[in-house]
């Protein structure tokens, strides 16, 4: 999974409707071109291309103020919108997904509602148990046995699994809590964090 999709699908739909200007515009305040594929040929790319998918509708309006063509605003449409949501629950709910994807899931997490946001985040643990479990029962060394720096590999995968399962617990814990205004609840402070326009 890629995420430049969930970024400008998400990014979109905060706005509405909005051109490519403002969605890049959105996601450099939020920092992704530093840890994401979000550069600015990569959005206006997913753009034109979600909107030949059918996932986004482009809108001609006035030409910019600067001239030249009009520019295009786009607008999720409703396979955008179930694409967008499927995309956002596998980036929190996988336990293999790259960092982009799941610091992207974490940036929209608010869009879902709470018990549904939890219950991934607690699927994402249980996959991530499975995968240390798997890695000590088959990726070992037995006693006696070298791997050389190979077990190394292992090592670090292992110990992956374990701090993602700690800070995935403790997102959990704090969502329990009642962290953040998530989707049906009445926001108790303005300027939540997220792209410019959420």
């Amino acid at each position: 999974m890629s995420a430049i999709r969930l970024l400008v699908l998400g990014a979109v739909r905060r706005h509405g409707r909005a051109h490519g200007y403002q969605v890049r515009h959105d996601l450099e305040d939020w920092g992704a071109h530093e840890w994401s594929n979000a550069k600015p040929g990569s959005i206006y790319h997913a753009l034109k291309t979600m909107a030949k998918q059918g996932l986004l509708v482009a809108h001609d309006v006035a030409p910019s103020e600067a001239g030249g063509p009009p520019r295009t605003e786009y607008e999720l449409t409703a396979e955008g919108g179930a694409e967008y949501f499927r995309l956002l629950r596998e980036a929190l709910s996988s336990h293999d997904q790259k960092v982009d994807v799941l610091t992207a899931g974490v940036g929209f997490l608010v869009d879902l509602p709470r018990a549904e946001a939890v219950a991934l985040l607690e699927r994402r643990v249980e996959a991530l148990r499975a995968w240390r479990e798997e890695i000590r029962r088959n990726w070992t060394p037995s006693e006696g046995e070298d791997w050389g720096h190979i077990a190394e590999i292992m090592g670090m995968w292992a110990h992956t699994a374990e701090s993602g399962e700690a800070w995935t617990r403790g997102l959990i814990g704090r969502l329990k809590d009642g962290a953040y205004a998530m989707a049906g609840e009445e926001p108790e402070r303005s300027g939540e964090p997220g792209p410019s326009g959420a």
